[in-house]
């Protein structure tokens, strides 16, 4: 953990240099609220660059396969386009307040950064948060209203919003300087002047992205050594190869270095035993390029280490530990306890299902996750993990379920903190559109929930955006309703605003649940029965076990069913009871859908092929 004076130190340090500076190198991170088109971006700065083997794949940066899937960019990553002499090394961060530790260590790589703002959905939560962000490490910003080619944009309000914004955040007058392009990252224009941003949606002219990069060379200052006085690599993030181990990826802050040349590894006070550099590679497009040698202002990958090592590192000359000044990750919110799978239908999915496996992992996790952090309990086989936000674990068990691993795990819970004798708790600032019709039903939900409005706009097409400040614990569970509340036409954001008083009990799910009181195979004649009883979480003809839940019940208690009842057989046929039972068809719930409904008294268990809700007490005289 860095102090105060090593964070201030750390924030100056990113602009002030003393040697001088490389004019053909510029750093810049892409940032922006979740689906603003900061990927699609990167994607058109490759075309425009040249990368060929880049530009032929959409989204090219989000490699991960949960990435592709949702949309959104979880891991920030780094590329690198050579354009008319110079090299830009482009970091693509995610948008979503859960992963901001990814967008913390990432910023502290460069000089300057490009904001988009969608020009229809306006500044929201994400956008405040990464700005916010960068402002504090005192980087250059260049602002882009992009999506200007859609038909509900309103360039002009959303300016507006982002002059406001950068009034609330910035912390000089210079921060209040700053270029504004407008374009489409989907269609690869850019440009400067509004006059021919209205010519390039009209189709009257076309465009390209060469005024962005103009801007870029520009705006961004170029990179300068951070100290005359030795070697300062400050590692962001780590990765692995089959044959060379363990590769740190970083900036270099100040110095050289070649390959074959000795380093140490320097951490607040530690300094480890010398090693070799055996591989530097930088980036470009979507491939590592392989060099003799980096020196300031360079983003690149070396490989050497006889041991692991953490992200805030920073590799030194022999003989000069010099440990570069790192900003402190903000601490994590929320917290779960991950269990091994005890069910009665354990192991027969995973490949790993003991403590030993799920304690491995989650310590291999630590070591790239700078957000996450992992306590062990008083039980040897359940650990307390926590993190920026429950979409922040849902993403880690979901990794862990498709890379073969069994566990349980709790409902989430806040982590509250006691200043002055005083509990504090999480608060999330949240921005709901929805159509004006839907406002009073929202409002009055989130007042349940301890949430305070804040601000209301009107809009002309009949919406209304409600910003609101609200207990993270009220959250919990809240997104499903309000899709029902709004009928599939909200849209809500949020981002993580501080702590602030405890506000009080709030209450929690309404209903309780129907628990299966037999081991055995469903039936269509037992399931019929039941879904009177409230909404059925399985189908026909599938096994359950004592304890499991199978269902909502339409009541606030729960209730043991048996669900594997079969239907008597007698010589006599009654009118009608051979006619086919009709079931409606299951509510499916994924992965964090499941992690807001359980109560603290319910576990959900993850498998690579289920996803199954449970009574922590399987017997029901047990609960």
């Amino acid at each position: 953990m860095t102090t105060m004076n090593q964070q201030t130190t750390a924030q100056k340090n990113n602009t002030i240099g003393i040697g001088p500076a490389r004019d053909e190198v510029r750093n810049i991170a892409i940032i922006a609220h979740v689906d603003h088109g900061k990927t699609t971006l990167v994607d058109k700065l490759f075309t425009a660059g040249g990368s060929a083997d880049a530009a032929q794949t959409d989204r090219v940066m989000d490699s991960n396969d949960l990435e592709r899937e949702r949309g959104i960019t979880i891991l920030a990553k780094n590329t690198g386009i050579a354009y008319q002499g110079h090299r830009i090394n482009i970091v693509d961060t995610p948008g979503h307040s859960d992963f901001g530790g990814e967008v913390e260590r990432t910023l502290q790589m460069v000089e300057g950064f490009l904001l988009l703002v969608d020009s229809a959905e306006g500044v929201l939560p994400g956008t405040r948060f990464v700005l916010r962000k960068a402002l504090e490490l005192n980087l250059k910003p260049i602002v882009i209203i992009n999506k200007i080619d859609r038909k509900d944009a309103d360039i002009d309000r959303t300016e507006s919003q982002i002059h406001d914004l950068f009034l609330d955040l910035a912390a000089s007058e210079d921060q209040l300087e700053f270029p504004v392009l407008y374009g489409s990252s989907r269609n690869g224009y850019m440009t400067t002047s509004r006059e021919e941003a209205k010519k390039l949606v009209e189709g009257s002219m076309t465009g390209n992205m060469e005024q962005l990069f103009q801007v870029i060379l520009k705006t961004i200052p170029a990179p300068r050594p951070k100290s005359d006085e030795g070697l300062q690599i400050l590692v962001a993030s780590l990765d692995r190869s089959d044959y060379l181990g363990l590769l740190a990826i970083g900036r270099v802050q100040s110095g050289e270095i070649s390959v074959g040349e000795q380093f140490v590894c320097c951490k607040d006070d530690f300094v480890s035993q010398p090693m070799k550099i055996t591989k530097i590679y930088m980036f470009e497009g979507l491939k590592k390029i392989e060099v003799p040698k980096a020196q300031y202002g360079d983003i690149i990958a070396v490989a050497g280490f006889d041991h692991d090592i953490k992200i805030n590192t920073t590799l030194c000359n022999v003989g000069k530990p010099l440990p570069y000044p790192y900003v402190a990750i903000d601490e994590p919110t929320v917290s779960m306890y991950f269990c091994v799978n005890d069910s009665p239908f354990n192991g027969k999915d995973g490949k790993y299902v003991t403590a030993r496996h799920i304690k491995d992992r989650l310590d291999k996790e630590l070591r790239t996750n700078v957000a996450l952090r992992v306590e062990p309990t008083d039980s040897g086989e359940r650990f307390k993990v926590m993190g920026r936000g429950q979409l922040h674990l849902g993403i880690l068990v979901e990794n862990m379920r498709r890379e073969g691993f069994e566990l349980q795990i709790s409902a989430p819970e806040v982590i509250y903190k006691t200043v002055n004798g005083e509990k504090l708790e999480p608060i999330e600032y949240v921005i709901i559109d929805v159509p004006s019709e839907f406002q009073g039903t929202i409002i009055e939900r989130l007042g349940k929930k301890k949430g305070e409005l804040k601000q209301i706009h009107h809009f002309s097409d009949g919406r209304v955006r409600l910003e609101f400040e609200v207990p993270s614990r009220g959250l919990f569970g809240f997104r499903g309703q309000f899709l029902t509340d709004t009928r599939g036409t909200g849209v809500m954001a949020m981002s993580f605003s501080g702590y602030q008083p405890y506000k009080g009990e709030i209450p929690s799910r309404t209903k309780g649940a129907l628990v299966s009181m037999e081991t055995g195979k469903t039936t269509t004649f037992a399931l019929d029965n039941l879904q009177e009883r409230g909404t059925l979480f399985i189908g026909a003809g599938e096994q359950v076990y004592e304890g499991q839940i199978i269902g909502e019940n339409s009541r606030d208690t729960d209730m043991d069913v048996n669900p594997c009842k079969e239907k008597k057989l007698t010589n006599m046929r009654a009118s009608g009871t051979d006619d086919q039972a009709m079931l409606a068809p299951p509510l499916v719930m994924d992965l964090e859908t499941t992690m807001e409904w359980i109560n603290p008294d319910e576990l959900v268990e993850v498998t690579p092929n289920h996803i199954r809700l449970r009574k922590k007490a399987l017997k029901a005289n047990m609960r």
